[in-house]
């Protein structure tokens, strides 16, 4: 079939070595369509793009690499999509270095829906990941798609949050289509090539390379209307997404945190360089003139305890992070009995344990 021949010269173009984004664009510009590029003669292809890579454009076999491409598109829910398909999202068509083809996994109208991205740490706090999970949820009911990486962290708990609403969630890979990393996250990944849809440009069989994350971050940045950070240490690789957002025009929005904590340090930086502040998922879609009903996600609440004693003691601990030395200083009781009641409140969800023996109290229903 002629879209078949198509396809393969597309894959053809991607899959030769060391031609990179800015090449591949300069021969699509040079020739056209990637079948005119093959056709080209040797001297044609040195004048555009060097000796070197015109040898290479010709001379590289790709063709195991190319069928092992269009028999992963034969499968249910897998989808090769070039700069040429209507399907390509047109957001990325004005971003920094568009990719020339995506590898997409679930449902592919997701990648032309008005979007979001959501990002943060890898090593984020239960409370990060609550209210990330919790801000996702809003945004995904208001008809918001969210956008995310998949990593660990912030990251999954954006995705798990966007797929209780309408709006799902894209979640954009560093890695081949055919491999999930962090392993951690494979079910989360089968969830969301369901309900959502997965993305990569890289070859299938690209291992997780610590050089295509950063890679992948444009792709995230680019599908949003804007970025939102939740939590990032002052060198996040979050810092870099809402960089390049900030750099093409887009929104940034940041939550703010403890002054005590390392992990506020990335979002309070953000609003000091014209973040924008936000304490609830509303003030991001009043902020984009998201115009859409408002279907708030459910909040779940944990009942307040009936003992007074453990009511004093939230009351004590705050919601900044906090060991047990300064919370017996707080409250007068010992340590053996701190524990004793710290046990059953985190078990009810009004408390989190932290690394290095700290706690920390977890908001109620707050958006």
């Amino acid at each position: 079939m002629a879209v078949d021949v198509a396809l393969r010269h597309w894959l053809r173009l991607t899959l030769v070595p060391g031609v990179g984004g800015e090449g591949r664009r300069q021969l699509l510009k040079t020739f056209g369509l990637p079948e005119a590029v093959f056709a080209a003669g040797h001297g044609s292809l040195r004048a555009a793009v060097g000796a070197t890579l015109a040898e290479r454009l010709l001379g590289h076999d790709c063709e195991s690499g190319i069928d092992a491409a269009m028999a992963w598109a034969d499968q249910p829910g897998n989808h090769l999509v070039t700069l040429a398909d209507a399907a390509y999202p047109q957001a990325l068509l004005t971003a920094a270095d568009p990719p020339v083809l995506l590898y997409a996994k679930g449902q592919l109208e997701l990648l032309n829906r008005p979007a979001i991205s959501v990002v943060g740490s890898r090593n984020a706090t239960h409370q990060g990941e609550a209210t990330a999970e919790h801000f996702a949820a809003t945004l995904s009911a208001a008809g918001l798609t969210v956008v995310s990486g998949l990593a660990l962290g912030i990251d999954a708990a954006a995705h798990r949050g966007a797929l209780t609403g309408r709006g799902s969630t894209i979640a954009v890979i560093g890695t081949g289509p055919d491999r999930i990393y962090p392993s951690r996250n494979e079910e989360l990944a089968r969830q969301i090539a369901d309900k959502g849809v997965v993305v990569s440009e890289f070859p299938l069989g690209t291992p997780a390379v610590a050089a295509n994350f950063p890679r992948r971050n444009r792709l995230i940045a680019g599908l949003g209307r804007g970025c939102l950070v939740v939590e990032a240490a002052e060198r996040s690789g979050s810092l870099i997404t809402a960089r390049l957002a900030g750099e093409a025009g887009l929104e940034v929005f940041a939550i703010p945190g403890s002054i005590h904590s390392p992990l506020s340090k990335g979002c309070h930086k953000l609003i000091k360089q014209g973040a924008k502040l936000v304490e609830r998922a509303e003030d991001i879609l009043e902020e984009l003139r998201w115009e859409a009903a408002v279907a708030r996600a459910p909040a779940t609440i944990a009942p307040l305890p009936d003992d007074p004693e453990a009511t004093r003691l939230l009351d004590a601990l705050g919601y900044d992070p906090c060991n047990l030395d300064s919370l017996a200083t707080r409250t007068g009781l010992t340590a053996d009995r701190l524990l004793a009641m710290l046990l059953p409140l985190e078990l009810d969800g009004h408390v989190a344990q932290l690394p290095g023996g700290r706690y920390q109290r977890i908001p109620q229903g707050a958006s």
